[in-house]
This record gives structure tokens, C-alpha cells and sequence, in this order.
């Protein structure tokens, strides 16, 4: 906002509102900046927490598989014979206008996937807990992909606050005050030509 414009009131009015139209924005911004951050802070703690879970059911896990195999022998062909889970669909939601994924997953009912004629309990036990971590897995997928986007977004806004906050509002301000400046000069001015003529009317 470097170009210089002349001191007139229609000017003075136009930067003015101006001005006026930067601050109502940097506030808004600076509302969207704290909400971006509240929502990141609470995804953050929520895929911490998350990451835990998951940690601790795959060691659940691994340890009924390992019961599995002791019990029933290696069981590979067991595990090919699980189908491709297919049941995950992609959508979006807005938050302050940073579009954010949405990972729409229904599992399948499957409380006993192979049968207690063909397995033993441990077989059974690691299906099932390998299946609980796949649906952790794929809410922290939900939610590690929003934190990426609300820092995205978070700091598209960031920028634009600091521009208005370090260049325009100074701009315009600093506008405001020369064209003021000018007005009041030319004012003083017109008031002591004024003053001259009705002496010399009244000499």
C-alpha cells in the first residue's frame, strides 16, 4: 500500500474504511488462528492416546498369535483365507474452511471369524485383536490426516493475520494520518487567508 494519494476528504473517507475493513478481518483471522489451534491441540491428544491403544493391542495381538501357533501350528493358511476388507469410504468435513477427512469404516460382525470346530480359542483371540487395531489404525489415519490439514490451514492464516497485523493496518493507518495531517494543514491555512481578507474588508 505504498501509492500516495491526494489529501482530500473522499480519500481520507475510502482509507478510513479501509482501515476499518483490515482490523474487522485480522480479528476474524485471529479468531480462526485460535479455533485451528484448539481443534489441532485436541486431534493431537486424541492420536496420543490412540497410539497407546493400538501399542498395547498389537502386543495383545502378536501374543494370541503366538498362543495360536503353539496351539494349532502355523497358521498361514488360516490368515490368507481372511477376505480383503473393502468397507472404508472417503468424505470431508469443513472446520472454519480447511476441509478435514473423514474415514467412514463399518466393520464386519465377525465375533467368531473361523469357528470353534477349526481353531482353537487362540486363533480366535488374535483374529480379534488384530481386527481392533485395523479399526484403531484407521481412526488415527482419520485424525493424523486432519492435523496435517488444520497446520496447513492454521498456517495459510497465520500469514495473512501477520500481513494484515505488520502491512496493511500499518499502511493505512500511516495513510490516514498524512492525509489527516494534510486536511488540517490546508484547514489552518484557508483559516488564515480567511482571517487576512475580513481584516483587510474591515480596514
Amino acid at each position: 500500500m505504498s501509492t500516495q494519494l491526494s489529501p482530500t476528504k473522499g480519500n481520507l473517507m475510502r482509507v478510513n474504511k479501509l482501515l476499518e475493513l483490515s482490523n474487522v478481518g485480522f480479528d476474524l483471522l485471529d479468531r480462526k488462528r485460535n479455533i485451528l489451534i484448539r481443534q489441532t491441540l485436541s486431534l493431537v491428544d486424541s492420536a496420543k492416546q490412540l497410539r497407546i491403544e493400538i501399542n498395547n493391542t498389537y502386543s495383545l495381538a502378536y501374543k494370541a498369535l503366538e498362543r495360536a501357533n503353539m496351539s494349532s501350528g502355523v497358521i498361514d493358511d488360516l490368515a490368507e483365507s481372511v477376505e480383503i476388507d473393502n468397507r472404508i469410504e472417503l468424505s470431508s468435513k469443513s472446520i472454519m474452511g480447511v476441509e478435514l477427512p473423514v474415514i467412514n469404516y463399518t466393520p464386519a460382525e465377525n465375533k467368531n471369524y473361523f469357528g470353534y470346530h477349526r481353531t482353537s480359542m487362540a486363533v480366535n483371540e488374535a483374529f480379534e485383536s488384530f481386527n481392533r487395531a485395523k479399526i484403531l489404525t484407521v481412526k488415527l489415519a482419520e485424525i493424523e490426516s486432519a492435523v496435517f490439514k488444520l497446520a496447513d490451514g492454521l498456517g495459510k492464516t497465520q500469514k495473512r493475520a501477520n500481513a494484515l497485523k505488520n502491512i496493511i493496518i500499518p499502511s493505512f493507518s500511516k495513510q490516514t494520518k498524512t492525509i489527516s495531517s494534510a486536511l488540517e494543514e490546508r484547514e489552518r491555512e484557508e483559516f488564515s487567508r480567511l482571517k487576512i481578507i475580513k481584516k483587510i474588508i474591515d480596514a
